[in-house]
Formats: structure tokens, C-alpha cells, sequence
């Protein structure tokens, strides 16, 4: 038995590999990289900071997911980025949970194979949970207005911001988003649905682009400081969610899928929690939670309720035990804990909520 959930592990390892590592995640590193070293503190705190307008920075971040076919640990590193650029805790859990929840490909596809109902709930309740989440956060751990410190670890991102004001190549802000801008297009590219030739075409094109950006806008000690943050956070980051994936893999092994489904067949507290956690758990790639939800744990047949399908749903995409591990050695035991407690408890609380208002309208 054993051996049977190690094996199960490194296949669930191999499987994430080769499914995320090229087309996710090699993106989002560098992503993650030119918005640490490149893009000025003020854009991201202008955004995403403590004393950014709420409606702005909330706006913001709880709809970002829309255009970002991110999983749960393509959108860490992009997460590690902003929050290492001082944004405040609120916006960037924000933004964290909206990445992966509000995948407008997966919303779409969610009304189609799982219903219209569903669909829509699916797309309410992840915006306004990121909003709700992103609030608590910030009412929490945001006791006074937060400046931006650079700590010594951003030593390259604040020799960045000294030589964008001054270096002879007269590097704009504006060139910067469009190197931002490229980046993100390798990666929604690479992640699109595209037939192949044509989808790598298209990621030639705006790798290309971005390597003529990079080489004829950026100086030597922007585009040295771009390499050493990519790198910096691809080392803190990416051995963790192998560690993460592999124990992922091995706790599917063991996981007793029948008995689950049975916990699942009424919109009760215990079933919404128990949906909640296991989402939590388990590894759901992108647009994958539905086949889970309706196959795997049998919505689709009537065998799981709506309120604890909803629950997985919004529970499944944006949390993985590979992505709660990185959380909190980004943001630290207490913040990353409460983050998950509050994803975990706010979609046992929508599910219940959606599962109820379904069964009114049944009767």
C-alpha cells in the first residue's frame, strides 16, 4: 500500500510537470519577476496598496482573474511579486484567490457542462468572496497605513527604481506595462485552447516581442535585476510545490471517494464543510474542477447537492495543499492560516447560502 500511494504521488508529480511547467508556470515566474524588479513600487501601490481607494484596488483585484487561465500555484509566484512590491495584505489576497476563481474560460464552461445556475453562482460568489476575503485580511492585519518598505531581500528592486528615473535609455513607466503586458500574453497563449500550431505561433510571437523590449528599452542592471527576481523566486517557490504536489498525489491515493460522495448528497453544514476541506486538499488544475465536481464526485448524476458542488468549486481552484505551503512562506504562518481558514469557511457559508436558495426554488 505503501508503495502503491508513493507511485500514486509521482504519477500525480509527472502529470503536473509536464501539464504546467511550460505552458504556467515558467510564465508566471517570469511575470512574477518583471513586476519585481521592473514595474515602479508607485504602479503596484497605486493598485494593489494599503492606501489605494478600496473601490479601486478591490475592483481591481477581484475581477484580475477574468483574463488569467491560472491554477492555484501559476498565480503564487505573480502573488509573491505584488506582495514583495509592498501591496497590502488586503488587494493581494484579493488578487490571490481571484486568479485561479474567476477564470472566465472555466465560468463559461461551468455554465455549459454544469448548468446555467451554477454557472452564474459560480461568478457572483467568486467575486464577492474575493472582495470579502481581501477586506477581512486587510481589517485584520492592516492596523495603521502602510508605506512601502524595501527590505534587503528587494535590494534589485529598489537599484531598479533608482536607475528608471535617470538611465540614458529613458525608460518609461509605459514600457514597462508593455513588457508586463507581453509576458502575460506568452502566458494566456500558452495556456489557451488553440489548435497547436497556431497557439505556438502565437507564444513565438510575443516571446519574441518581449525579448526586443527587453534588449532595446531596459539597461544592464534592470534587465540583471529582472533575471536574479525570477530566478530568486522560481528557487524559493518551485521545490516547495513539488513537495506539495507529490504528498497531494499520495493523499488522492488514500482518499475514500465513495463515502465522500455520500457526505456530499445534502446542502448541510457538514457537507459544504467537507466539500470546503477537500477542495482545500486536493490539486485541481484549471477548468479540471469540473469534470471533478461533476463526474468525480457525481454532480452531473444528482449524486452531490448544490450547495457542497458550489463549495468545491470555489474551494477546488483556488487553494491546493502544494499552494497553501507557499502561501505561508510568502506571507508567514499567521496571515497564510487565516487566509485559508477564511477561503475555507466563506465557501462552506456561500454553498449553504446557494444550496438553500436552490432548494426554495425546487419547492
Amino acid at each position: 500500500m505503501l508503495m502503491a500511494s508513493l507511485n500514486a504521488g509521482l504519477i500525480t508529480l509527472v502529470g503536473y510537470l509536464s501539464a504546467h511547467v511550460l505552458t504556467c508556470l515558467v510564465p508566471a515566474f517570469f511575470i512574477a519577476g518583471a513586476i519585481a524588479a521592473l514595474l515602479k513600487t508607485e504602479v503596484v501601490l497605486k493598485y494593489f496598496g494599503a492606501d489605494a481607494p478600496k473601490w479601486l484596488c478591490y475592483s481591481v483585484a477581484a475581477t484580475s482573474g477574468t483574463i488569467l487561465a491560472v491554477c492555484s500555484c501559476t498565480i503564487l509566484p505573480m502573488f509573491a511579486g505584488i506582495e514583495k512590491k509592498g501591496a497590502g495584505i488586503g488587494p493581494a489576497t484579493a488578487f490571490l484567490f481571484s486568479g485561479p476563481a474567476i477564470n472566465l474560460l472555466a465560468i463559461v464552461l461551468t455554465a455549459r457542462v454544469l448548468g446555467l445556475d451554477i454557472g452564474i453562482a459560480r461568478a457572483i460568489a467568486a467575486v464577492s468572496m474575493a472582495v470579502i476575503i481581501g477586506l477581512i485580511m486587510a481589517a485584520i492585519f492592516e492596523r495603521r497605513p502602510q508605506k512601502c518598505e524595501i527590505s534587503p531581500g528587494n535590494a534589485p528592486a529598489k537599484v531598479v527604481d533608482a536607475t528608471t528615473e535617470s538611465h540614458k535609455g529613458g525608460q518609461t513607466e509605459r514600457i514597462s506595462v508593455l513588457f508586463l503586458a507581453l509576458l502575460i500574453g506568452v502566458l494566456l497563449s500558452a495556456t489557451s485552447q488553440l489548435e497547436f500550431s497556431l497557439k505556438w505561433t502565437i507564444v513565438t510571437a510575443f516571446i519574441a516581442a518581449a525579448a526586443y523590449v527587453l534588449a532595446r528599452y531596459f539597461s544592464s542592471e534592470e534587465k540583471s535585476a529582472f533575471f536574479s527576481e525570477t530566478w530568486s523566486l522560481t528557487k524559493k517557490i518551485f521545490p516547495l510545490l513539488l513537495v506539495g504536489t507529490f504528498i497531494t498525489g499520495m493523499i488522492g491515493y488514500f482518499l475514500p471517494v465513495e463515502w465522500v460522495r455520500t457526505v456530499f448528497g445534502t446542502n448541510s453544514f457538514l457537507a459544504c464543510f467537507t466539500a470546503s476541506v477537500v477542495g482545500a486538499l486536493l490539486y485541481m488544475p484549471t477548468l479540471l474542477e469540473i469534470p471533478i465536481v461533476g463526474t468525480l464526485f457525481g454532480y452531473s448524476t444528482g449524486v452531490t447537492a448544490p450547495g457542497p458542488a458550489l463549495s468545491l468549486l470555489l474551494a477546488g481552484p483556488s487553494l491546493s495543499l502544494p499552494s497553501m505551503i507557499v502561501i505561508m512562506r510568502v506571507i508567514g504562518f499567521k496571515k497564510g492560516g487565516v487566509y485559508i481558514s477564511l477561503v475555507v469557511t466563506v465557501s462552506t457559508l456561500v454553498g449553504m447560502l446557494y444550496g438553500a436558495i436552490v432548494g426554495m426554488s425546487i419547492e
